[in-house]
């Protein structure tokens, strides 16, 4: 599949008007800071942070590299499309093949857009809302917006009417970019509550519903001829690199979703942060490839997938709408990306994959039927090649693997390291752009998260016994503060500019981060005494192959309990989960003697082989916990795994542990009948 030509091009009007090297707004600074603890010195009237839709923040600059200069997206997109024009910058699949956009004919369809929204009437700092799948019309609207002054604004196709009506409200939409007429009619339901809502762009399917309002894409986009290069070029010029740019929304189970502020500097600096740390590689010594499929609302996949690529001049091609419903391997072995990233669920569900397509002949299903267990895994991988494998899942051409959930299980990260694949584990939050450590090939530990960007700080406070603490981290990469949250704001980000993120870890005496959970996952017993699930969750998956998920509960209880998947097979079209086990989980009952295939076996047949074994395992794992108040008490399996379509996972497969409890509160409550009875 070609991927570069030229990067020298006759340049197009639309350049011209500009400096190809402008200097960017300026920004405050700040005075050198210590290396390990920057105790800042800020310039008169400026803080780290701001709840402000229009405000502007002091840049945490100290050091070589944070003091590059910083610059605003627009000057990041363009510099890469003079420098670049000519190569393939956007790639997306329709019925008669690939349709591909250069880095020019991207940048040029960028201003188009932006001059589309000023036409439409956005104003400065109001926002647009793009709610749906991943293609090239998602990446041009979100650049297009951002271009014209306003925020961007990622919105699930998930979301529910109510919820993309809060989001509006509060974040000012006044253009909705909508795929398809589905999402469409969630903005038809609404917009009679919407005061600031101008327009409505639909960029896929045909328009069914006829509205004033309402505009195709090419509709859209003719729109632009009514404003001027120098129009748009004053709006852009405006605009501070320490300003808002772009809006990401956190749902909230039990409140109101947050409304994260992401500078034009939080996105550049981040971008060629990371970039630089991973060893991209650019035209025209070698383009990278990448596929889009992890939704933009998510602000890693965003990083990855829109401004790395653009930083580094790579190609992004559009998976299928279906991909997480099986169609993404077809799509990796059509375009053979360079890197490629997913998250815990993904990686899972590829191994599945691998396996399943391994397992089906006969012969050698008979072979694995008489391996030993544990060496499952890794017998399974001597048999295959690395190519083989590499290649089934179409990532024969990758260099490097990323993880960007947290939770991957060690039994996935040792299968595909057996394979010649080491998964590198990253960190961060949509609240520090979507990264802060990350692992690589020179700095690279199995269940760590490795190291922090350069410049940047990662600290532990009020550690306990064992050394964990709660994570704190500081950096150019850490958000602007929560748009109209004063309050929320400064718990999140402290007076020298920290952000306390809620998270539990510890720093190993190189510098290594581990991460092990959540403040708010913290469980606390009727004893008064608090209990970190995530190790406990950790061992039981480790001891027990065939569980998918471990959920342990017993908040206000006497004792802990739990709530246990297993890895079942996946409708491939609804994305529901299957009564049928996994390859893998029936693979591992014949090695058990069992000839348990489906779930209900297990459940409801109450197979007598797999239940021993499981209550063998939570035994196993409780022998390693030093404190009996640790231990598992009482456990049941669920009679469907989690999903997406379920709710207990967000969407990036994120285990919504709130939901899970609210879902499977009979079950929970069950467990503590007896002693209340008694």
């Amino acid at each position: 599949m070609p991927v570069s030509s030229s990067p020298h091009p006759a340049l197009s009007p639309a350049f011209r008007t500009r400096s190809p090297h402008p200097s960017p707004s300026p920004a405050p600074a700040v005075t050198h800071l210590g290396s390990h603890c920057p105790e800042p010195r800020l310039p008169t009237g400026f803080r780290y942070w701001t709840s402000k839709r229009d405000g502007e923040v002091a840049l945490r600059q100290e050091g070589a590299f944070t003091c590059q200069p910083p610059v605003t997206v627009h000057d990041m997109v363009m510099n890469t499309a003079i420098k670049y024009a000519n190569c393939i910058a956007l790639g997306s699949k329709h019925r008669n093949g690939w349709h591909l956009l250069t880095y020019v004919e991207y940048y040029e369809e960028c201003r188009r857009a932006a001059k589309a929204f000023l036409k439409l009437g956005l104003e400065r700092f109001h926002s647009v809302g793009i709610m749906g799948l991943n293609s090239q019309e998602w990446v041009i609207a979100s650049i297009g917006a951002i271009m014209a002054g306003g925020f961007s604004v990622g919105i699930l196709s998930t979301n529910s009417p109510k919820a993309c009506q809060v989001i509006a409200e509060s974040s000012e939409i006044d253009i909705f970019v909508v795929d398809n007429d589905r999402q469409l009619q969630k903005v038809i339901q609404i917009q009679g509550y919407l005061k600031h809502l101008k327009a409505i762009v639909q960029y896929k399917e045909e328009i069914r519903t006829r509205l004033q309002n309402l505009y195709s894409w090419r509709g859209f986009l003719d729109l632009a001829d009514g404003i001027s290069e120098d129009t748009l070029d004053r709006v852009i010029d405006s605009q501070k690199p320490n300003q808002c740019c772009t809006l990401v929304y956190s749902l909230s189970v039990t409140g109101p979703p947050k409304a994260m502020m992401l500078s034009h500097d939080n996105i550049t600096w981040t971008t060629v942060a990371t970039a630089q740390r991973l060893s991209y590689k650019c035209p025209p010594e070698e383009q990278e490839v990448l596929v889009s499929y992890l939704p933009l609302s998510y602000m890693s996949a965003q990083l990855f997938d829109m401004w790395i690529s653009i930083f580094v001049a790579g190609a992004l091609y559009f998976a299928q709408p279906d991909a997480l419903r099986g169609s993404l391997v077809d799509t990796l072995q059509e375009v053979k990306p360079t890197t490629f990233h997913g998250v815990p669920w993904v990686w899972d569900r590829l191994l599945d994959s691998l396996k399943t397509n391994q397992l089906a002949s006969s012969p050698f299903r008979r072979r694995i039927d008489k391996q030993l267990h544990p060496p499952l895994c890794f017998s399974l991988a001597k048999k295959l090649t690395f190519n083989q494998a590499r290649k089934f899942l179409g990532l024969h051409h990758c260099r490097q693997f990323f993880n960007l959930g947290l939770g991957l299980p060690r039994a996935t990260m040792d299968y595909f390291l057996s394979l010649n694949m080491p998964i590198f584990e990253l960190y961060g939050l949509s609240e520090s752009t979507g990264i802060h450590t990350l692992s690589r090939q020179q700095d690279f530990r199995l269940m760590s998260c490795g190291k922090s960007l350069p410049s940047t700080h990662t600290k532990m406070q009020s550690e306990d016994e064992e050394g964990i603490g709660d994570i704190h981290i500081w950096g150019r990469n850490i958000f602007m503060g929560y748009l109209n949250d004063e309050e929320n704001t400064q718990e999140k980000i402290d007076v020298h500019g920290w952000l306390h993120t809620g998270d539990l870890g510890f720093l190993d005496t190189d510098e290594f981060l581990y991460i092990m959970g959540n403040a708010r996952d913290i469980i606390t017993l009727s004893s008064g005494e608090r209990i970190n699930p995530n190790p406990i969750e950790a061992r039981v998956k480790r001891h027990i192959p065939i569980v998918r998920y471990v959920v342990v509960v017993g908040q206000d209880a006497p004792y802990l309990c739990a709530l246990l998947t297993l890895k079942c097979q996946v409708n491939t079209d609804t994305g529901e989960p299957r009564n049928a086990l996994t390859s893998e989980a029936v693979a591992f009952c014949r090695h058990l003697r069992s000839q348990s295939t489906r779930l209900s076996d297990i459940v409801y047949d109450g197979d007598p082989v797999v239940l021993e074994f499981i209550s063998q395992g939570i035994d196993a794992a409780n022998a390693e916990v030093s404190s009996d108040s640790a231990k598992i008490v009482k456990w049941t399996i669920l009679q469907t795994d989690f999903s997406m379509v379920g709710g207990e996972l967000g969407a990036t497969t994120k285990l919504k542990r709130a939901v899970v409890a609210k879902i499977y509160q009979t079950e929970i409550e069950r467990f503590y009948e007896e002693d209340e009875e008694s």
